[in-house]
């Protein structure tokens, strides 16, 4: 299965980033595991997203932003209300990038 590195730039993959950075200069963790770890977070949270979520969320919004560059979409949106059956949660900002699923399975 490939992947992705898109979910490297969400807040847990940012964290888990700054924690190996740290274990790495601390002399904790070797520069090879630490790319190891990464490696298998993008391949866990790929697996994740496509197998374990089922709840389906629709999005409103304002488009501030779009961009389609190498087969992958970002959005950026303003005031968005994301609803599900269960809830619905206003969000000021938010980033979205999407690419095409066919793409993981090259």
């Amino acid at each position: 299965m490939a992947t992705f590195e898109l979910y490297r730039r969400s807040s847990i993959g940012m964290c888990l980033t700054e924690t190996l950075d740290e274990m790495v200069s601390n002399g904790t963790l070797s520069p090879e595991l630490a790319i190891q770890v990464l490696v298998q977070f993008d391949k866990s949270m790929t697996d994740a997203l496509e197998n374990q979520v089922k709840t389906k969320v629709s999005i409103k919004g304002h488009l501030h932003t779009y961009r389609f560059c190498d087969n992958v979409w970002t959005f950026i949106l303003q005031d968005a209300m994301f609803k599900s059956d269960e809830m619905q949660e206003q969000v000021g900002r938010v980033k979205i990038v999407a690419c095409d699923s066919k793409l993981l399975t090259q």
